[in-house]
């Protein structure tokens, strides 16, 4: 692979619309180089469960036409994408991450898909998740171990594992994946990806559920901005979908803080404990805020043991549904992990949902009750960084239930923005993300704040991204 290829695999989606503007590159050039990227790393890192290689070259020929004749078709004309495999494609099957039954196949587009299309994106694939998205890995009983492009022995996280390991590794700048208790977050963090879970209902969705959004995963915020613009657009498919508002979402404009109060929670209150290492780089943001001028207010948890465990249970009631609709020879192809998890589920009574759909509510109520006061929260997005590659959750193959997501999934529930930015690496160079959370509604001002922390944060905490070919990028 050439090093020009990977030079132009580094660009971000914000350079490559400037380039194609000045008529200095094209989308077919940039398309070459992301290609050759993907065909060098994609047997070790398994990102990819469909490519669309004919399909893409036929949309950059046509994006190319249309810049050279000043014509684009949207502020994505032109820029490579992926969407994750739960995001219909017409005709591109959807497994859902899992071997126990064929893929359904969709007849139609996405809400997703189409504003992408209408915007002149060029999809280059669909990307891998773990069964049914319940893991916070890329292990899946279909597509095998999806791997960290910053070293393979690691995890990309999950269950956007496939969207994440994409973005690191520069097979694209612009990648859609999909959140319903830190998925798109968590790939984030052990990836050093900016990300945004977006409001409920700002991006519409095909097949909306409590809790669950679609967001961009990228290199940098201002890509991550840049997505949200086309795939924010309203749809009515999706009946949940916030009113049409007009969204600044302005590329490159960077806030003034010194005015923010700032909370800062270092202790969800359940699950997993804190690693020191991911503690004090969230600290270390902390005190880029109160350099600022900002207001740092010390938050204390409102999360409960209980609370998280009832979450789990009314996920596994739900998967039990999905794993119990299989054939038997299916359901012995799904993921041993998950068999055990989901028959976590079997003996719930109708009254133990019921008492699990009541906690939800009371985790909305408490979340939003516990951030209203401050402007944003500033917390761990993880409390531990990148575990082994073969774990399908960061312990292993135990049963834990949802102990890592005591920080991600209330944002989920109350239906909050909340990003992520790289904030530092671990003493072993592990990516270490902060997660910056909002009031409702306002995914402006997060991506906002997020660029501030992201022009701001030290040279050591600014990824050199695992472009090209490990030893490239030794």
């Amino acid at each position: 692979m050439s090093s020009d290829a990977i030079e132009l695999a580094r660009l971000s989606g914000t350079e490559l619309r400037t380039r194609y503007a000045a008529r200095s590159l094209s989308p077919v050039e940039v398309l070459t180089a992301v290609t050759q990227v993907a065909d060098q790393r994609e047997p070790e890192l398994n990102a990819y469960w469909v490519r669309s290689t004919e399909t893409a070259l036929l949309e950059a020929r046509a994006s190319e036409r249309r810049w050279a004749e000043g014509e684009p078709l949207g502020p994505i004309d032109g820029i490579p994408v992926t969407l994750k495999e739960n995001i219909a494609r017409a005709g591109v099957p959807m497994p859902a991450g899992h071997a126990g039954a064929e893929p359904v196949v969709p007849r139609h587009n996405s809400p997703i898909a189409d504003r992408i299309s209408e915007s002149g994106g060029v999809v280059v694939g669909s990307t891998v998740m773990p069964d049914w998205g319940m893991l916070s890995s890329g292990v899946s009983s279909r597509h095998g171990i999806t791997r960290s492009p910053w070293d393979p022995r690691w995890t990309t996280g999950g269950s956007s594992a496939g969207a994440g390991a994409a973005a690191a590794a520069g097979y694209a700048p612009l990648h859609v994946g999909t959140d319903i208790g830190g998925s798109i977050r968590l790939p984030g963090t052990w990836l050093g990806l900016a990300t945004l879970k977006p409001s409920a209902g700002r991006v519409p969705l095909e097949a909306p559920y409590l809790g669950r959004v679609a967001g961009p995963l990228a290199r940098t915020v201002d890509d991550a901005t840049l997505l949200m613009s086309v795939i924010a657009r309203p749809d009515p498919r999706d009946w949940t979908a916030l009113p049409s508002e007009a969204l600044d979402l302005t590329l490159g404009r960077v806030p003034d803080v010194s005015a923010l109060r700032v909370g800062i929670l270092l202790d969800a209150g359940c699950g997993m404990p804190v690693n020191p290492e991911v503690a004090s780089a969230v600290g270390q943001v902390a005190d880029a805020f109160a350099s600022a001028g900002a207001r740092i207010e010390p938050m204390s948890p409102f999360m409960t043991p209980s609370l998280l465990a009832d979450l789990d249970l009314f996920w596994r009631v739900r998967s039990w549904g999905d794993f119990t609709a299989l054939k038997p020879e299916g359901q012995s192809r799904v993921l041993p992990f998950i068999q055990r998890w989901v028959r976590g589920g079997a003996d719930a009574t109708g009254a133990d949902v019921m008492r699990c759909y009541q906690q939800i509510m009371e985790i909305q109520r408490l979340t939003v009750a516990a951030t209203e006061v401050h402007d944003i929260v500033i917390s761990p997005v993880a409390p531990d960084v990148a575990f082994p590659a073969e774990w399908p959750m960061p312990f292993g193959e135990n049963d834990r239930g949802m102990a890592h997501i005591g920080f991600t999934a209330p944002y989920n529930l109350s239906g909050q923005p909340a990003a992520t930015v790289n904030c530092g690496f671990t003493s072993d160079g592990k990516p270490i993300g902060v997660q910056i959370g909002g009031r409702r509604f306002d995914d402006v001002g997060v991506l906002q704040v997020a660029r501030w922390y992201e022009s701001v944060r030290p040279a050591a905490a600014t990824p050199r991204w695992p472009i090209g070919t490990r030893a490239e990028v030794a």
